[in-house]
């Protein structure tokens, strides 16, 4: 994974996670890979990822089971989406529109390509 200096690395790792979940690679009631062995494959010390899984935990995504390990929660897609929505809509999305105007870019231009990269990534062929 590749880590972008503009971000908290277990905001990225919590972004990875739930990425996997809306992509419905790791389901609802699923266990997670265990703090140890997510670090490991990240390539991050364990408590960033403890970090990553405290803070989807408080978002009600996750949920602990004692001795057992995280497990993704029932409702996780639902509540990815209304917390993603509300992050995009309230933070990336100004910045978009910004970089729409200064650089003339028109929604239609945008829409045009949207559709190609759906296509592209994850419509199957």
């Amino acid at each position: 994974m590749e880590f972008r200096e503009n971000e908290a690395i277990y905001m990225q790792i919590a972004g990875y996670v739930t990425e996997n979940i809306m992509l419905q690679k790791w389901l609802p009631e699923e266990k997670l890979p265990s703090v140890r062995e997510l670090a490991a494959d990240l390539q991050v010390n364990p408590l960033t990822v403890v970090r990553a899984y405290e803070f989807l935990q408080g978002k009600e995504v996750i949920a602990n089971k004692r001795g057992i390990g995280f497990f993704i929660a029932s409702d996780a897609v639902q509540k990815v989406k209304n917390y993603s929505k509300e992050r995009f809509l309230g933070q990336e999305l100004p910045e978009l529109f910004k970089s729409m105007y200064l650089l003339g870019i028109s929604i239609e231009d945008i829409a045009e390509r949207f559709e190609i990269f759906k296509v592209q990534n994850y419509q199957t062929k």
